[in-house]
C-alpha cells in the first residue's frame, strides 16, 4: 500500500484503499472545538479534543440468496411419465416417490437379459475345441454391448448419488468380467496347445458367460428400478430442471447451477430449462426422453448467501464474521448473517477485477422493531455488510483528521498553541471514525478539518 510523499493532505479511508465502508456509530467524543478562519472566508481549520468511541469497519459486497442444496431428477430412459405422485410446491422427504416413468425399451432390455441369463445357465455342454475361440469372442461382444448400454443409461440418471452408484456397479461388473474372461482365455489357450482337457476350458468359458449374463441382467434391472424417481433430498418440488441466469453477474459464476444455487451444496448438476415463456413441466402421460428433467427438489431449510468480496478486502474476512443483509425484494428489512467460509480460488468480477466468493448462513430478518421479515427466495439480490473489525472503546478521530505524509499516516496535534505533525498507527477504519492505536491519546487536541491548510509550527487557537 505505497504512498507518494507530498505536502500533507487529508486522508480518507475510502481513498487509501478501494473499500466500501459504513460507520455504525458516527459520533466521537470531541470537546473544546475551535476554528481558525482566513480573512472573511468561512472557517477552514477546525480543532477538537480527542476522545473515546466505538469504531466499526464494514465491508459492503453484492450477494445472492442461495438454497442449501438442489437435485434435478431426469428420466433414465425414453418412455412415458405414467404417474405423478406429487404437485409443484409440495414439500417432500428424502426417498419419497415423486414420479414413475414407463419405458417399454428398458423393460424389453431387462426381459432379454433375463432370457440370456437363463440360457447361459443351461449352456456349457456340447462345445467343441474348435468352437471355443468363437464362443469367447461372442461373449466379449455381448459383454461390451451390455456395459456400454448400462453406462449410457446410468449417465442419464439425474440423481447424482444413484448415478454414481450405477456407474460404480458397471465398473465393478466390468472388472469382474475381465478377470473371468482372462481365466477363460488361459483355459482356451491351454486346450489349443493340447496342455489341458476340453472340460476345463468349457467350464471356464461357461463361467465367464454366466457372469456376463448375470451382470447384464443386474444392470438392466438397475435401469428399470431407476424408472421410479425418488427424492434424493428433502425439500420443495418444482417442475423441470434448474435454469441458467442469462446475464446475471452471480448467475454466471454459478455456471450450470443457475442463480440461487450454491454449487458446493448442489445435489445434481442443473439442467437448462426451455426458453423463457415455455412451460417445461411434464404432465402425466407426457413423453420423455432419456435425460429429460422431470422434477427439481430444492432444500430451503437453511438459506445462505453467496457474496463477491474484492481482493483488497478479502483478507479481512474470515469464518464467523457477523453481517447484516438488505434485500432488493424486501425494502426496509434487515437480516442477520454469519460468514461460513471464504473460497481460496478467485473469480473475475463483472467489473474486470478479482473477487473471492464468501459463503454465509442467512438468519432471521426484521421489518422495523417488531415485525418479522418474510423468508427470501433463492436467487434474490442482496447487499451484505460484513463487520470485519470492531473496537469497543477506541481512541478515535474523524477520518478527515488523518492524512498521508512521507509514506506514513499522520495527524496535526496542537501543543502550546502550535500545530505539529505526529505520525500515527491506524487500527479499525470506519467511514467517519478511525481508531488511533499509537501516536495520539485521549485529551490531545488535533486538527479535524482543513488538515491540508495547516503547516508545521503554525499557530492555531
Amino acid at each position: 500500500m505505497g504512498r507518494v510523499a507530498r505536502p500533507p493532505s487529508p486522508r480518507l479511508p475510502a481513498a487509501r484503499r478501494p473499500r466500501l465502508v459504513t460507520a455504525l456509530l458516527a459520533a466521537v467524543a470531541l470537546t473544546g472545538t475551535t476554528a481558525a478562519s482566513c480573512g472573511d472566508d468561512a472557517p477552514v481549520v477546525t480543532v477538537a479534543q480527542v476522545g473515546r468511541a466505538p469504531v466499526t469497519e464494514v465491508i459492503d459486497a453484492p450477494a445472492t440468496v442461495t438454497a442449501r442444496a438442489a437435485a434435478t431428477l431426469t428420466a433414465p430412459a425414453d418412455g412415458t411419465l405414467s404417474g405423478l405422485r406429487v404437485q409443484p410446491g409440495q414439500r417432500v422427504t428424502r426417498g419419497q416417490v415423486l414420479a414413475v416413468v414407463d419405458s417399454p425399451t428398458a423393460r424389453e432390455r431387462l426381459a432379454q437379459a433375463r432370457e440370456a441369463l437363463r440360457a447361459a445357465k443351461r449352456a456349457g455342454r456340447g462345445v467343441g475345441a474348435s468352437d471355443l475361440g468363437g464362443s469367447r469372442r461372442g461373449t466379449d461382444r455381448a459383454a461390451d454391448e451390455a456395459f456400454a448400454a448400462a453406462r449410457a443409461a446410468a449417465g442419464k440418471v439425474g440423481d447424482p448419488q444413484l448415478r454414481a452408484a450405477l456407474l460404480l456397479q458397471v465398473t465393478s461388473a466390468q472388472r469382474q468380467y475381465e478377470s473371468a474372461a482372462r481365466a477363460a482365455d488361459r483355459a482356451v489357450t491351454a486346450v489349443q496347445r493340447g496342455v489341458a482337457g476340453l472340460n476345463s476350458a468349457v467350464g471356464a468359458l461357461s463361467a465367464a458367460q454366466r457372469l456376463q449374463a448375470q451382470q447384464a441382467y443386474d444392470l438392466a434391472k438397475a435401469t428399470v428400478d431407476a424408472l421410479t424417481l425418488r427424492a434424493p433430498i428433502a425439500g420443495v418440488v418444482q417442475p423441470g430442471g434448474t435454469r441458467v441466469a442469462p446475464s446475471a453477474d452471480l448467475g454466471g459464476l454459478l455456471g450450470a447451477a443457475g442463480a440461487g444455487l450454491d454449487p458446493a451444496a448442489l445435489g445434481a448438476a442443473g439442467s437448462g430449462g426451455p426458453p423463457a415463456g415455455v412451460d417445461d413441466a411434464v404432465p402425466a402421460g407426457g413423453r420423455v426422453t432419456a435425460g429429460t428433467p422431470v422434477f427439481t427438489v430444492v432444500d430451503v431449510g437453511r438459506l445462505g448467501l453467496f457474496a463477491e468480496v474484492d481482493e483488497t478486502d478479502v483478507l479481512l474476512v474470515r469464518a464467523g464474521v457477523p453481517a447484516s443483509v438488505e434485500l432488493d425484494a424486501v425494502t426496509g428489512a434487515t437480516y442477520d448473517a454469519t460468514v461460513r467460509s471464504v473460497d481460496v480460488l478467485p473469480t473475475s468480477s463483472a467489473r474486470g477485477g478479482v473477487t473471492y466468493r464468501v459463503r454465509l448462513d442467512l438468519g432471521a430478518g426484521r421489518l422495523g422493531a417488531t415485525e418479522t421479515a418474510p423468508a427470501p427466495r433463492p436467487g434474490m439480490n442482496a447487499v451484505v455488510r460484513l463487520r470485519v473489525r470492531e473496537a469497543a472503546d477506541a481512541v478515535a478521530v474523524p477520518a478527515s483528521a488523518v492524512f498521508s505524509a512521507d509514506g506514513r499516516d499522520a495527524v496535526w496535534v496542537l501543543r502550546d498553541g502550535r500545530a505539529g505533525r505526529v505520525p500515527v498507527t491506524v487500527g479499525v477504519q470506519g467511514q467517519d471514525l478511525v481508531q488511533i492505536v499509537d501516536g495520539v491519546r485521549a485529551g490531545d487536541r488535533v486538527v479535524v478539518r482543513g488538515a491540508d491548510q495547516v503547516r508545521d509550527g503554525q499557530e492555531l487557537p
